[in-house]
């Protein structure tokens, strides 16, 4: 029998939001938290996937693995990596997911990264990283229907541990930067508010298409060929919400790189006041946010944070919070005791430091 074991982890995205479909750059590092799994060959003619999360098994003939069928569920991220990367050999793949759903930490480019990075190495495919990063962005793009850019499975299977990785979203050259938060005395908070987002929807697809829209009426062929004088130079052509989407992502794209720098520099305090100008640009200029994530924001800087934001596409999922190791306590507890004065959902609360990307976990 073959069988092989992969995983590959969740993200967060330090900076760079709505960036990677704006071909700009983007720094996330990889989470602690994996989801694995475990792709065994089959004798006949379904493909079938089971999960330690779900009750029931899907089985799929080969025929029904294309976009057209997809189920519109869980399982087409495996189905669109199967249909991705041409697969035609039945498997059973069974998931165990641990990066929590919904949270805007990139639980569908753990699942579609380990799904690639297992089949590859069961059938021998020969594909690099960056071609499994562009096979899993085109399974989530073309198959699930969600206009994703490439950042998240970039992450998942390029990480290295106790670095963020800087990514040219339209290359895919990358750069290790190293971050080491606990050596400084600080620790990245992740503030789950389970105010849980999806994605597949008009208000994620607006945007990219708005921000597409937009250049074409500038003449322009990137975000990355505008800075912020050409922008007010140029930008009464166009209308105003149209204006302050494009303005979110020049002016993010420029703080990916300042952010770069004040790494490098170890300017922690530098790095805070990044985050914070980011939120406010996707809660402002993008309109990306909403009451759960802007009340943990504003709590956490109320109460000792260097500085905080909204993570991942929005509408919902996580605020990450570059904390003091000393105000963690506290900041939970703010945080906890706001969101039960305003009756939303207790949050959920983590901390990540930068882990490894995807792996072969083992093989028979």
């Amino acid at each position: 029998m073959k069988r092989v074991t992969a995983s590959a982890p969740g993200r967060v995205n330090l900076i760079g939001e709505h960036i990677d479909y704006n071909d700009g750059w983007v720094l996330p590092f990889a989470i602690g938290e994996r989801t694995r799994v475990t792709i065994t060959l089959r004798s006949d003619s379904k493909f079938r996937f089971t999960s330690a999360q779900k009750k029931s098994a899907i089985e799929i003939d080969l025929s029904n693995l294309v976009p057209s069928k997809r189920r519109s569920d869980w399982s087409d991220y495996i189905a669109g990596i199967i249909w991705a990367l041409e697969v035609n050999h039945r498997v059973d793949i069974h998931i165990d997911g641990q990066v929590p759903l919904g949270a805007g930490l990139s639980s569908s480019a753990a699942l579609e990264c380990a799904v690639a990075l297992g089949l590859d190495h069961l059938f021998s495919l020969g594909k690099s990283k960056v071609d499994l990063a562009r096979l899993a962005q085109r399974a989530e793009n073309e198959y699930v229907g969600m206009p994703c850019g490439i950042m998240d499975q970039s992450i998942s299977l390029m990480a290295e541990s106790g670095h963020a990785l800087l990514i040219d979203c339209v290359t895919l050259e990358t750069r290790q930067i190293p971050l080491d938060l606990r050596s400084e005395g600080l620790e990245l908070l992740i503030i789950d508010t389970n105010a849980h987002h999806a994605l597949v929807d008009g208000g994620y697809r607006e945007r990219r298409e708005r921000c597409q829209s937009a250049l074409r009426q500038l003449g322009m062929r990137s975000m990355r060929d505008l800075d912020e004088a050409q922008l007010e130079l140029f930008g009464n052509s166009l209308d105003e919400i149209s204006y302050r989407r494009v303005r979110h992502a020049v002016t993010e794209i420029a703080r990916v790189h300042q952010s770069v720098a004040l790494l490098e520099k170890k300017d922690f305090p530098g790095i805070g006041k990044i985050l914070s100008a980011s939120h406010h640009s996707l809660k402002v200029d993008y309109e990306v946010s909403c009451p759960e994530l802007d009340l943990a924001v504003e709590v956490a800087e109320s109460s000792g944070a260097l500085g905080a934001r909204m993570v991942g596409g929005g509408f919902g999922g996580s605020a990450i919070a570059l904390t003091p190791q000393e105000k963690i306590h506290e900041i939970k507890e703010e945080i906890s005791q706001a969101y039960r004065e305003a009756k939303f959902a207790p949050p959920r609360f983590f901390t990540a430091q930068p882990s490894d990307g995807a792996r072969i976990e083992s093989s028979e």
